[in-house]
């Protein structure tokens, strides 16, 4: 008799992988990680021993939610704590959206290329994907809202986007916002807004305060420097953030990571102090890269990215042979972290030499 097994979803044949190709790290010399958005910086001090107490705690279970810091950003953020939302990163928490707020066949809507979670957070729910081709690197929030039908459940917003870095600013969203019906959920992914510099910049804390349509998700990986402990956390109102909660893993936020966002919070100053110095880099990469005659738009995050089209590969490959391993998407571009004041050093070098193809 012919041996059989369990077959999964059919729809999981059609949702890529989060990373399909990691870069190769050279055999030999120093390799540079600039293709994930890590912070150069290690984490202070001060987060470094509650990590180390917190471990010490390993034998007992988190908290089911991690409470202490839920009530911590609701304090920093002036929200009520009821409106604050928390998961082992904001893909977790894009996971509890997926759930508790997509069903199949709803269209959600959100411009391409973006955050590489979108289509697989859509398709594991069984709804259908309407991708908006970004206009001059920047989302196209005319042809956004022009792309919402009857059967638009969601909207998914990334401000600044990934992984061009640019921004649309707080006048022209509020004017998109505006325009999305009030049974329609907005979600937008403010990641990197501790980079942004722009002074029109929205603040979509506020932005929530008078939408009840409205999801804000932020993340203690990037500026905050926490990218390995996965604490994900933004703002919903109340009915959609007790949603979210029944879908999150229990405990899905360790106590190390808890502790150790907390130390971020109290350290806040500190940290941004480190923030500016990737932006300062960010600026200088920017100067030298554009004086070689590279295309750089304009960046509000911790990246740079280099619009290459079909030259994309070829010069990906032609970093990773110097060990500096950026982030591809085929026929687009590259998305280029601001490392160490060193690695950028041999990425303007490497870039200078690549004249054929730039």
């Amino acid at each position: 008799m012919r041996p059989t097994s369990p077959t999964p979803r059919a729809v999981l044949g059609d949702i890529p992988a989060y990373v399909p190709k990691p870069p190769r790290p050279p055999a030999t010399g120093t390799a540079h990680r600039l293709y994930l958005n890590e912070n150069p910086y290690p984490p202070l001090p001060s987060a470094l021993a509650r990590i180390s107490w917190a471990a010490a705690q390993s034998a007992l279970y988190p908290g089911i939610f991690p409470d202490r810091l839920a009530d911590a950003l609701a304090r920093k953020l002036g929200v009520p704590l009821e409106h604050v939302l928390t998961g082992p990163g904001s893909v977790g928490i894009y996971q509890q959206i997926g759930q508790a707020m997509l069903s199949p066949g709803d269209e959600v809507v959100y411009a391409w290329p973006s955050f590489e979670a979108f289509p697989i957070v859509v398709r594991m729910a069984g709804a259908v994907p309407v991708e908006v081709p970004l206009t001059g690197q920047t989302h196209d929030l005319e042809a956004m809202a022009a792309a919402l039908t009857p059967r638009t459940t969601m909207v998914l917003l990334c401000e600044p986007n990934n992984p061009t870095g640019t921004a649309v600013g707080a006048a022209e969203l509020k004017r998109f916002l505006d325009r999305v019906p009030g049974h329609v959920t907005v979600v937008l992914d403010e990641a990197y807004i501790e980079f942004t510099r722009s002074p029109d910049a929205p603040d979509g804390v506020e932005l929530h305060r008078d939408r009840p349509n409205l999801i804000v998700l932020r993340t203690f990986s990037k500026a905050y420097g926490l990218a390995g402990l996965r604490v994900g956390y933004g703002v919903a109102h109340p009915e959609i953030a007790a949603a979210l909660r029944k879908c999150a893993v229990p405990c899905g936020v360790s106590r190390i990571a808890e502790e150790a966002a907390l130390a971020a919070l109290e350290a806040e100053d500190e940290l941004l102090a480190q923030v500016a110095a990737v932006i300062g880099e960010r600026e200088r990469l920017r100067t030298a890269l554009g004086g070689q005659g590279w295309q750089v738009p304009v960046s509000e995050t911790n990246f740079v990215w280099l619009p290459l089209g079909d030259r994309a590969e070829p010069v990906a490959a032609a970093l990773e042979r110097d060990g500096l391993l950026v982030r591809c998407f085929p026929g687009d571009g590259l998305r280029v972290t601001v490392g160490s004041p060193a690695a950028n050093d041999a990425l303007i070098a490497t870039l200078a030499g690549l004249t054929s193809v730039r």
